[in-house]
């Protein structure tokens, strides 16, 4: 399939056995999960038979599954605790993302707090994150997925060329990967909605990383205008994105074969609606 198109699922009362009926009541081909509160320092230890079933029905029905870390997640921080914890966590997201057939974690690039300049942020992500990316050494291990956010305050990754600097500081590891948040870059300035702006921003990206980095995408519309720098996913064609740039993704060289994780308002009507929607831009 060119582009497996899915949702984020509650996994709450089980992975397998709430997430996937979610799943298949949006018509998700592919799905995201988190493995841990998001907006927590927990690392729960999982479920080893809803892993288990989940690892097995994805793969059964060819459904590729992603992991979302959790949101407190900054390796930019200037506190040494917030620090310590975001290496912690993101170890755990990955262990978790392993249990489950997980192609890849998602984790926010984060933001350079207290002051200090971009580089000394990123010379710390470096010193924590690598030793992480290092540990990837098995077959299953998932990609790491690095998604920029809106370009809020001290944003190390917003535009997409800021991924250069921070691939840089990773020594562009292998298993190093890029979640695009439709919503987020056009937020931080890429104008999507304009003309051919899909098709630009793809092209920067790949000038920026190289190909065959853009692992997965988040396809949400944004509440906001472009350059807001404000994170309010819409529903797809409902927001200030609109629905053409859309089917312009489908057909761009560097989506081939990427997942489209929606992460919109609406429960599970506004989702499935959605799913639908996107299914229409692809195969129309």
């Amino acid at each position: 399939m060119r582009n497996p198109v899915g949702g984020h699922v509650p996994v709450a009362g089980g992975l397998a056995s709430t997430g996937l009926a979610y799943a298949r009541e949006l018509g998700a081909e592919t799905v995201q999960v988190f493995a841990a509160n998001p907006r927590g320092w927990a690392t729960p230890p999982g479920n080893p038979a809803q892993d288990e079933l989940f690892r097995a029905r994805c793969a059964a029905e060819g459904i590729p599954a992603y992991v979302h870390a959790p949101y407190l997640i900054n390796f930019g921080s200037h506190t040494e605790a917030t620090a310590e914890k975001s290496v912690e966590s993101l170890r755990h997201s990955l262990r978790r993302g392993r249990e489950i057939g997980a192609l890849g974690v998602v984790v926010h690039t984060g933001s350079a707090t207290g002051g200090r300049p971009r580089e000394v942020a990123l010379a710390q992500v470096r010193e924590l994150m690598l030793p992480l990316l290092d540990e990837l050494t098995h077959d299953d291990d998932p990609f790491l997925l690095l998604e920029s956010t809106a370009g809020q305050g001290f944003s190390l990754c917003s535009r997409t060329w800021d991924f250069g600097p921070y691939f840089e500081a990773l020594d562009a590891h292998p298993r190093l990967g890029i979640c695009l948040d439709t919503c987020h870059v056009f937020a931080a300035g890429h104008d999507l909605a304009g003309p051919h702006g899909m098709r630009q921003t793809l092209d920067l990206l790949v000038d920026t990383v190289g190909e065959g980095r853009l692992k997965l995408i988040h396809a949400n519309d944004s509440k906001d205008v472009a350059g807001a720098h404000k994170d309010r996913h819409e529903n797809i064609g409902a927001g200030h994105i609109g629905e053409e740039p859309f089917r312009e993704l489908f057909s761009h060289p560097a989506t081939e074969n990427v997942p489209l994780v929606i992460e919109t308002p609406g429960g599970k009507e506004g989702h499935a609606a959605d799913v639908a929607r996107l299914k229409k831009l692809r195969d129309g």
